[in-house]
Protein backbone atom coordinates (compact mmCIF):
# COMPACT_ATOMS: atom_id res chain seq x y z
CA UNK A 1 0.00 0.00 0.00
CA UNK A 2 1.39 3.45 -0.79
CA UNK A 3 -0.92 5.69 1.44
CA UNK A 4 -4.40 5.41 -0.09
CA UNK A 5 -3.45 3.67 -2.99
CA UNK A 6 -2.72 -0.19 -3.60
CA UNK A 7 0.94 0.00 -6.13
CA UNK A 8 -0.04 -4.12 -7.27
CA UNK A 9 -3.49 -2.67 -8.38
CA UNK A 10 -2.63 0.24 -9.78
CA UNK A 11 0.48 -1.60 -11.50
CA UNK A 12 -2.94 -4.07 -13.08
CA UNK A 13 -4.73 -0.85 -14.93
CA UNK A 14 -1.58 -0.10 -15.88
CA UNK A 15 -1.10 -3.22 -17.31
CA UNK A 16 -4.50 -3.15 -18.71
CA UNK A 17 -3.69 -0.50 -20.76
CA UNK A 18 -0.26 -1.22 -21.76
CA UNK A 19 1.60 1.21 -19.85
CA UNK A 20 0.35 3.59 -23.15
CA UNK A 21 -0.13 7.18 -21.93
CA UNK A 22 -1.98 8.37 -24.66
CA UNK A 23 -4.47 5.89 -22.36
CA UNK A 24 -4.72 8.31 -19.55
CA UNK A 25 -8.51 8.71 -19.42
CA UNK A 26 -9.50 5.06 -19.47
CA UNK A 27 -6.69 4.19 -16.77
CA UNK A 28 -8.01 7.26 -14.52
CA UNK A 29 -11.60 6.14 -15.16
CA UNK A 30 -10.35 2.69 -13.76
CA UNK A 31 -8.85 4.51 -10.84
CA UNK A 32 -11.36 6.01 -10.16
CA UNK A 33 -13.88 2.98 -10.32
CA UNK A 34 -11.66 1.62 -7.89
CA UNK A 35 -11.44 4.10 -5.22
CA UNK A 36 -14.86 5.98 -5.95
CA UNK A 37 -12.14 9.24 -6.45
CA UNK A 38 -8.90 10.09 -7.54
CA UNK A 39 -6.36 9.72 -4.67
CA UNK A 40 -3.56 12.15 -5.31
CA UNK A 41 -1.33 9.78 -4.25
CA UNK A 42 -2.05 8.35 -7.81
CA UNK A 43 -1.07 11.44 -9.69
CA UNK A 44 3.01 10.87 -8.96
CA UNK A 45 2.66 7.28 -8.99
CA UNK A 46 1.36 7.38 -12.63
CA UNK A 47 3.23 10.21 -13.63
CA UNK A 48 6.55 8.15 -12.43
CA UNK A 49 5.25 4.85 -14.87
CA UNK A 50 3.34 6.87 -17.94
CA UNK A 51 6.55 9.75 -18.45
CA UNK A 52 3.68 12.70 -18.11
CA UNK A 53 3.89 15.70 -15.57
CA UNK A 54 1.62 15.13 -12.58
CA UNK A 55 0.57 18.47 -14.01
CA UNK A 56 -0.96 17.33 -17.21
CA UNK A 57 -2.26 13.91 -15.53
CA UNK A 58 -4.07 16.70 -13.05
CA UNK A 59 -5.29 18.81 -16.15
CA UNK A 60 -6.93 15.82 -17.30
CA UNK A 61 -8.73 15.06 -14.02
CA UNK A 62 -9.86 18.33 -13.34
CA UNK A 63 -11.07 19.04 -17.10
CA UNK A 64 -13.89 16.24 -17.32
CA UNK A 65 -16.33 16.45 -14.71
CA UNK A 66 -16.85 12.75 -14.07
CA UNK A 67 -13.41 12.73 -12.28
CA UNK A 68 -13.32 13.98 -8.27
CA UNK A 69 -10.94 14.35 -7.18
CA UNK A 70 -12.55 14.03 -3.07
CA UNK A 71 -13.66 11.63 -2.01
CA UNK A 72 -17.41 10.46 -3.17
CA UNK A 73 -19.80 7.93 -1.14
CA UNK A 74 -20.26 4.45 -1.89
CA UNK A 75 -24.01 6.02 -2.83
CA UNK A 76 -23.77 9.06 -5.08
CA UNK A 77 -27.34 10.61 -5.59
CA UNK A 78 -27.73 13.55 -8.31
CA UNK A 79 -30.36 15.33 -7.89
CA UNK A 80 -31.34 17.13 -11.54
CA UNK A 81 -31.90 20.71 -11.78
CA UNK A 82 -32.14 20.54 -15.23
CA UNK A 83 -34.99 23.26 -16.79
CA UNK A 84 -38.02 20.84 -16.37
CA UNK A 85 -36.73 19.32 -13.34
CA UNK A 86 -36.61 22.10 -11.43
CA UNK A 87 -39.91 23.79 -12.73
CA UNK A 88 -41.07 20.55 -10.86
CA UNK A 89 -39.80 21.03 -8.17
CA UNK A 90 -36.52 19.37 -7.44
CA UNK A 91 -34.73 21.49 -5.48
CA UNK A 92 -37.17 20.88 -2.17
CA UNK A 93 -36.24 17.01 -2.56
CA UNK A 94 -32.27 18.30 -2.70
CA UNK A 95 -33.01 20.63 0.62
CA UNK A 96 -34.83 17.31 2.02
CA UNK A 97 -32.00 14.99 1.40
CA UNK A 98 -29.56 17.47 2.47
CA UNK A 99 -31.36 17.91 5.47
CA UNK A 100 -31.84 14.40 6.00
CA UNK A 101 -28.19 13.57 5.84
CA UNK A 102 -26.10 16.62 7.38
CA UNK A 103 -24.63 18.33 3.83
CA UNK A 104 -24.94 20.96 2.21
CA UNK A 105 -23.77 23.09 -0.93
CA UNK A 106 -20.13 23.03 0.15
CA UNK A 107 -20.05 19.78 2.20
CA UNK A 108 -21.69 16.90 -0.63
CA UNK A 109 -20.26 13.85 1.22
CA UNK A 110 -20.85 12.66 4.90
CA UNK A 111 -18.33 11.72 6.73
CA UNK A 112 -18.43 7.87 6.81
CA UNK A 113 -18.84 7.91 3.08
CA UNK A 114 -21.89 6.26 2.36
CA UNK A 115 -23.48 8.94 0.56
CA UNK A 116 -22.49 11.77 -1.36
CA UNK A 117 -25.76 14.20 -2.83
CA UNK A 118 -24.99 16.33 -6.05
CA UNK A 119 -26.66 18.23 -8.40
CA UNK A 120 -26.82 18.01 -12.35
CA UNK A 121 -27.87 20.53 -14.93
CA UNK A 122 -29.27 17.43 -17.11
CA UNK A 123 -29.98 13.75 -16.78
CA UNK A 124 -31.44 13.12 -19.95
CA UNK A 125 -34.67 12.12 -18.64
CA UNK A 126 -36.64 15.37 -18.84
CA UNK A 127 -40.05 13.16 -19.35
CA UNK A 128 -39.57 12.19 -16.03
CA UNK A 129 -39.06 14.99 -14.20
CA UNK A 130 -38.31 15.40 -11.49
CA UNK A 131 -35.87 12.55 -11.50
CA UNK A 132 -32.57 11.65 -9.24
CA UNK A 133 -30.14 8.95 -10.09
CA UNK A 134 -28.19 6.83 -7.58
CA UNK A 135 -25.15 5.16 -9.04
CA UNK A 136 -26.90 6.00 -12.43
CA UNK A 137 -30.33 3.86 -11.72
CA UNK A 138 -32.95 6.08 -12.25
CA UNK A 139 -35.54 7.55 -9.35
CA UNK A 140 -38.66 9.21 -11.41
CA UNK A 141 -41.20 11.78 -10.87
CA UNK A 142 -39.58 12.29 -7.52
CA UNK A 143 -40.55 14.25 -4.15
CA UNK A 144 -39.24 14.80 -1.14
CA UNK A 145 -40.99 11.99 0.21
CA UNK A 146 -40.23 9.67 -2.06
CA UNK A 147 -36.20 11.09 -1.44
CA UNK A 148 -36.70 10.37 2.48
CA UNK A 149 -38.27 6.67 1.55
CA UNK A 150 -35.12 6.21 -1.02
CA UNK A 151 -32.91 7.15 1.55
CA UNK A 152 -34.27 4.82 4.43
CA UNK A 153 -33.92 2.29 1.96
CA UNK A 154 -30.29 2.75 0.89
CA UNK A 155 -29.41 3.28 4.51
CA UNK A 156 -31.37 -0.43 5.28
CA UNK A 157 -28.86 -2.16 2.80
CA UNK A 158 -26.30 -0.86 3.84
Amino acid sequence: MHGVIDLAEMDEILKKYRYDPSNIIAILQDTQAKYRYLPKEAFSYLSAKLGLSTAKIYSVATFYENFSLEPKGKHVIKICDGTACHVRKSIPILERLREELGLSETKVTTEDLMFTVETVSCLGACGLAPVLTVNDKVYAAMTPDKASELLAKLKEEN
